[in-house]
């Protein structure tokens, strides 16, 4: 296995298994009949016994699309989980809910987004058949690696956002978990992960993102620890694997960049 099929497949498997934690997150969310989601469900006019009713239905299929992702990834299951997560990120404002929400859920479409960039395929067959995930290389390590730049700094300065400028309560309760004051604590930590959002998009260097991503894990981790299912940490995989696969990526590019030049042959 040559540098760049190495780098495609670790790459490839952290988007995988991070695309996967989101979907079986969502999905046992779906099983435990979550209420809040009722509000979503009436967004396109589903009453709430009906959206109770069909969340078991939606967390089985998810699940199952999990375990699809992680033993036979075709592109149509891919592209669909990259749509779903879109599609669920944008229910939160047309719910009512800041627009915000749906900017620090980049990470829920994000991910699938980069994965189904780099899967092989061309023809309606290969929506169904798995080919495997090409190396990035020229234009394609371009598209994917600002796919995971933008979603990376999109799901910082969301998250960052709703605790600087919306102050959203929840934020304080969970930071509150660690012994840290709300009131000051929500606006200077979203003030801070605004700034990391910059720097991402500024110069996205591999130590910076596996901040970025130990940083994610640990501040999600907080969730459960403030009273919601641990499935709700789970949900969050995109979150993780974004930062982390633009480190690989990154990696992988300034490593080949250093290889000597094969001298051709006399």
């Amino acid at each position: 296995m040559d540098l760049q099929q190495g780098t495609a497949a670790q790459v490839s498997w952290v988007l995988r298994i991070g695309v996967a934690m989101e979907f079986i997150g969502h999905g046992a969310l779906g099983l435990l009949h979550t209420a809040p989601w009722t509000s979503y469900f009436a967004v396109v006019g589903i009453p709430r016994e009906s959206a109770l009713a069909m969340m078991p239905i939606i967390g089985a299929v998810d699940i199952a699309i999990a375990l699809a992702v992680l033993l036979y990834p075709a592109r149509g299951a891919i592209l669909y989980m990259a749509l779903w997560g879109l599609a669920t990120a944008l229910m939160r404002p047309l719910a009512g809910e800041s627009a915000w929400e749906a900017v620090e859920r980049a990470g829920n479409f994000g991910a699938a987004g980069a994965l189904f960039l780099m899967a092989r395929g061309s023809g309606m067959g290969s929506w169904f058949r798995f080919a495997g995930f090409d190396a990035p290389s020229g234009g394609s390590r371009g598209q994917v690696g600002w796919v995971l730049r933008l979603t990376t700094a999109g799901l910082l300065l969301g998250h960052g956002a709703l605790g600087l400028l919306v102050r959203k309560a929840f934020l304080g309760s969970q930071y509150s978990a660690i012994g840290l004051q709300g009131a000051w604590a929500v606006p200077l930590i979203g003030g801070f992960e605004c700034a990391l959002a910059i720097a991402v998009l500024l110069r996205p260097g591999f130590g910076l993102l596996v901040f970025v991503a130990a940083w994610k894990l640990a501040t999600e981790a907080l969730s459960p620890m403030a009273g919601t299912p641990v499935w709700v940490f789970v949900e969050h995989g995109g979150s993780y694997a974004a930062p982390l696969a633009l480190a690989l990526l990154n990696r992988g590019r300034s490593a080949a960049a250093s290889l000597p030049l094969r001298s051709s042959p006399a």
